[in-house]
């Protein structure tokens, strides 16, 4: 990877990790599956009037928005509403690395190696850690969403590997209009059918404008911009050379939410989460091959006379 490449890397990491704060800044105005909805109807309609639809099945645009776009967004709002910090969030979510891995093997066929499955049974010890951490000093239920929300994720990922689009990005793009209508259906049978719009109207009040600044972000830096950049540098890459990267989000979530919000986790969370990354990231990257015997010299023939010219 070039180092310009290892920049937009990095700026990635930097626009996902500071993308829980902006969804903490939503989630005090908006009810959550409401704020679900709004985050993806305002790159939806757009995407429907000027961007061409991808050729891909339907079957796995749907898989891709409902994972990735519904479930994940929809159980992680909640569990962020329901008292889920927001730096332990961001740590929490990367259970979606090792959850696809399983996936691929039970739905697809793919072949799960031993390093993958060392590395998967490291990250769950770390997930069991912060279980009983969070039961023991807090609820235990926005953790079990939290862990939802990142087996949506793992759906989605199944969904957007099926489709083999030919442009990721027009993909990425239309996923967001799978989302909003079941989101806002859902908004209005639990969270009441005026309670979403009526946070809306008042957003634009003084008190309303950190959530839709959070909005804002969301959809421009963490959405176009990031997952644009992260679309571009998965398209040039290996995947195991790229995906690692990802891991750094919850470096940069723990420490925003620390510094802005002043959420100090405790000793227990932390070094659980620091074996859910590290098993993570042992699962997701290759040994480097061992160097062999040096291969012999070749045999040079001597060269062949170029004909004469006429």
């Amino acid at each position: 990877m070039t180092n310009r490449d290892r920049l937009l890397g990095l700026t990635v990491v930097l626009l996902w990790g500071l993308n829980f704060l902006a969804i903490r800044a939503g989630l005090d105005q908006f009810p959550p599956f409401f704020f679900v909805a709004l985050r993806f109807l305002v790159i939806a309609v757009p995407v429907v009037l000027f961007v061409p639809r991808p050729n891909v099945p339907l079957r796995w645009l749907l898989l891709y928005g409902t994972g990735f776009g519904v479930l994940q967004f929809a159980f992680l709002f909640w569990a962020m509403s329901s008292g889920m910090p927001t730096g332990l969030a961001s740590l929490v979510l990367q259970a979606s690395a090792p959850m696809t891995v399983v996936l691929g093997a039970l739905l697809l066929g793919e072949r799960v190696n031993r390093r993958q499955v060392v590395g998967i049974v490291v990250a769950v010890g770390g997930m069991v850690t912060i279980g009983w951490d969070r039961f023991a000093h807090a609820g235990l239920l926005p953790l079990l969403l939290t862990l939802c929300g990142a087996f949506g994720w793992a759906l989605g990922n199944i969904g957007n590997k099926q489709a083999r689009a030919d442009s990721p990005m027009r993909l990425m793009l239309w996923m967001t209009v799978v989302p909003p209508l079941p989101m806002l259906a859902l908004s209005a049978v639990i969270e009441g059918p005026t309670a979403g719009w009526e946070a809306l109207g008042s957003a634009f009040d003084a008190d309303g404008l950190p959530a839709l600044a959070g909005l804002v972000y969301i959809v421009l830096l963490g959405t176009i911009v990031g997952t644009g950049l992260w679309t571009r540098l998965m398209s040039r890459y290996p995947a195991s050379t790229v995906a690692p990267l990802s891991l750094l989000v919850p470096v940069v979530g723990i420490a925003a939410s620390w510094v802005v919000l002043h959420e100090q986790p405790t000793v227990t969370a932390l070094c659980g989460g620091v074996v859910v990354v590290g098993g993570c990231l042992y699962g997701m990257t290759r040994p480097r091959a061992s160097a062999g015997p040096a291969p012999a010299p070749a045999t040079v023939s001597p060269p062949t006379p170029a004909p004469a010219r006429v």
